[in-house]
């Protein structure tokens, strides 16, 4: 239990945890670059052009920021999400299955674009039953029934597997 209020623990959230979702999130009315400044405006935020321009720039999409959600392909959307989350610049990054709805292509464009945020200084916390996302971060811990039963540094996808086939052993 927290002592934090309801506009307290809202206020934390908008300004220090950004979320990225399997499924995209988008507003299909919106554009590109309205969906990535919404969170702005939510917040009560004149978003700034530039700043949306710069975040959809970071993610490839600066040329297709005037598109709606159905004009993009599935890794487009999700690096629009990617980049929604990134807006606020939060402290924490969590991707939830962030790769699950993807063909092989745009998942390692998207695990990609995560790494080199991660290089770039940003903190991902990402959860995926994926061993090759799994392999693309810097520490992976397994988790069984909630609780930690193992931890790895740098694992290739093969050790991801292996270790995965034996918590279900």
């Amino acid at each position: 239990m927290t002592a934090a209020g309801d506009a307290d623990l809202t206020a934390l959230r908008r300004r220090d945890i950004g979320f990225v979702f399997q499924s995209f999130h988008l507003i299909r009315s919106l554009t590109a670059e309205q969906n990535v400044a919404l969170p702005l405006r939510l917040a009560g935020a004149r978003p700034s052009t530039k700043d949306v321009r710069a975040v959809l720039a970071a993610v490839g999409l600066d040329e297709r920021r005037r598109h709606r959600p159905r004009e993009l392909s599935g890794g487009q959307q999700q690096r629009v999400a990617i980049a929604r989350a990134m807006v606020t610049r939060p402290r924490v990054l969590f991707a939830d299955e962030p790769t699950g709805a993807l063909d092989s292509t745009a998942a390692r464009n998207v695990l990609g674009l995560l790494r080199e945020l991660v290089t770039g200084g940003q903190s991902i916390v990402m959860v995926t039953h994926d061993p090759a996302a799994a392999a693309s971060a810097e520490s992976v811990v397994f988790l069984r029934d909630g609780r930690i039963v193992d931890h790895a540094t740098a694992p290739t996808a093969r050790e991801v597997a292996d270790r995965l086939a034996r918590l279900e052993a």
